[in-house]
């Protein structure tokens, strides 16, 4: 079959998506990826894939802006014939939704989470669902990454139940992301932080949390992984994170293209997101045996057994992530361990990388038995 995967940023599918290509390309599919180049994309093309260059502005807001993206996917779908698309982030699964449909196109998104649109202001939100029901309501399947994330499309009426199915996020590699002892104490404890620098993620609750601990705790060290200068309307700046490099409160390690090494030492990786689909980071430290403290709110709570596996905060609340940086450094260094140990086993028995794959598997072929060329 021709399988086209849509997505805001080439980095998404390399980082988050390779299992499910090379899976698909050995099952013997042409797999394209439609999505902004970036220098990623001779790494996907090295895998198999094609890789088509789309063009789209990821911040932008504006209606008419965005409507016009329907077109640029209609073109895409007519000279590339896909027997089925899979799609992820938001104005891909939207627009790219509309202009299948319109093809009778069979189309598969994935709802990695609600994002700014539903974070935002009223207007956002109600254009935010009328968009999401004229894009997604009538498509046969659509794939969320979490119970809570169902249960608000249900409750607001965005999606029907029976269209929903359950994915733990993209999967986790567990060879890849293999589990490892937690470091020595000699240093102090290290927290980190991996995440786009931007206000949505919490950003600015653990700098101003972590200012708080190092006063009273100045053996707990924290420290932040990951790109300044997102491309997102609340992006932090570097004038912003500034102060608190200077006073010392956190160390910024900049970004990378492997965050395993960090992971192995850190003892405690952190997310204080507002809300997430499923957050890869802590997916990704909970595989390798680190205790996670995050949010309570959908998609963080998810991935955390609260007190067995890691700890929850209040969501936009630095005292209380403090509080839990407390906590955590209060613990022996076994009941630390024991958390990460059962991480690791929450990740292995309901993340398994295996099982999106095969998901994904069984609606490709239900999809495609209805599709234009069945």
């Amino acid at each position: 079959m021709r399988i086209v995967l849509t997505v805001n940023a080439a980095w998404n599918i390399w980082n988050f998506r390779r299992p499910l290509v090379e899976a698909l390309l050995a099952d013997g599919h042409e797999v394209t990826i439609l999505a902004p180049r970036d220098e990623t994309a001779e790494k996907l093309e090295s895998l198999g894939a094609r890789f088509v260059d789309l063009a789209m502005d990821v911040r932008g807001l504006g209606v008419a802006q965005n409507l016009g993206m329907v077109g640029h996917f209609r073109r895409h779908f007519r000279a590339l014939e896909p027997d089925i698309v899979l799609s992820y982030t938001i104005k891909n699964n939207i627009f790219g939704a509309m202009a299948a449909g319109g093809m009778g196109v069979p189309f598969l998104p994935n709802v990695t989470g609600l994002g700014t649109i539903f974070l935002g202001s009223k207007p956002m939100f109600l254009a935010g669902k009328l968009l999401y029901r004229r894009g997604m309501g009538k498509l046969p399947v659509v794939f969320v990454q979490n119970a809570d994330d169902r249960e608000f499309l249900l409750e607001n009426r965005l999606l029907r139940e029976e269209q929903m199915r359950l994915l733990p996020g993209s999967g986790i590699d567990l060879a890849q992301f293999a589990a490892s002892p937690l470091p020595a104490e000699d240093g102090g404890l290290s927290f980190l932080m991996i995440s786009r620098l931007i206000r949505d993620k919490g950003t600015m609750e653990f700098l101003e949390a972590a200012r708080m601990v190092r006063k009273r705790r100045p053996d707990c060290r924290f420290r932040l992984l990951g790109p300044l200068g997102a491309a997102n309307r609340t992006a932090i700046t570097q004038e912003e994170l500034q102060p608190y490099l200077d006073d010392g409160s956190v160390e910024y390690l900049g970004a990378t293209d492997d965050v395993r090494p960090f992971v192995e030492a850190a003892h405690c990786v952190v997310l204080p997101s507002y809300r997430e689909g499923a957050p890869r980071s802590l997916i990704e430290a909970a595989a390798m045996g680190r205790p996670v403290i995050t949010t309570d709110v959908p998609g963080c709570r998810a991935v955390v057994d609260d007190g067995k596996s890691g700890l929850l905060c209040k969501v936009r609340d630095a005292a209380s992530l403090a509080e839990a940086f407390e906590r955590f450094a209060g613990l022996s260094p076994e009941e630390r361990q024991a958390m990460g140990d059962a991480g690791r086993a929450k990740m292995a028995a309901e993340y398994d990388v295996s099982i999106v794959i095969e998901r994904y598997r069984q609606a490709i072929a239900e999809l495609a038995a209805t599709g234009p060329n069945a």
